[in-house]
């Protein structure tokens, strides 16, 4: 379930209605994932399962690393890198919305558990690059509580 203020917040943006409905599906199916404070990666991958359903003419990826063929890079951030990136650049969206092979980037979403100590900051910077350097058209950030607080705590288009 999304509080009214959450549907408003999606609500600015396209594609919103569809991470509305893959949201709540996500709370209501896998509420179990966030209550036992599950791995990130677990999270966004049932999310993007439920998303896909929804946005059923673009191709879903998690933690996808290519843009075309080469690896994806933001240009200005210092991250937190693959071991094999020398440069400190190389970025993996959390879920991406877009075309393989192509450079059609549609929207790309970060998440964050609500239990977390990494600066929330990094993500919105990270998702402010992808708009600017990787041509994403939507940029979300999403934060979800776990254990009692099992609902979507924070979210904010970029």
């Amino acid at each position: 379930m999304l509080f009214p203020d959450q549907l408003e917040e999606l609500g600015r943006n396209p594609p919103g209605e569809a991470v509305a409905r893959a949201l709540a599906e996500l709370i209501e199916t896998d509420e179990h994932l966030l209550r036992i404070d599950a791995n990130e990666r677990s999270i966004t991958f049932r999310f993007a399962l439920y998303l896909q359903a929804h946005l059923s003419d673009w191709t879903i990826d998690c933690e996808y690393n290519r843009d075309g063929v080469e690896p994806k890079k933001l240009g200005h951030l210092r991250l937190y890198p693959d071991s094999e990136d020398d440069d400190a650049k190389t970025v993996f969206p959390d879920v991406i919305v877009h075309r393989r092979g192509s450079r059609e980037n549609y929207l790309v979403i970060e998440f964050k558990k609500s239990t977390s100590r990494v600066d929330r900051e990094i993500d919105l910077a990270k998702l402010k690059g992808y708009k600017e350097q990787l041509g994403y058209q939507f940029a979300l950030f999403v934060e979800v509580g776990t254990y009692e607080q099992a609902v979507v705590t924070q979210l904010r288009w970029i």
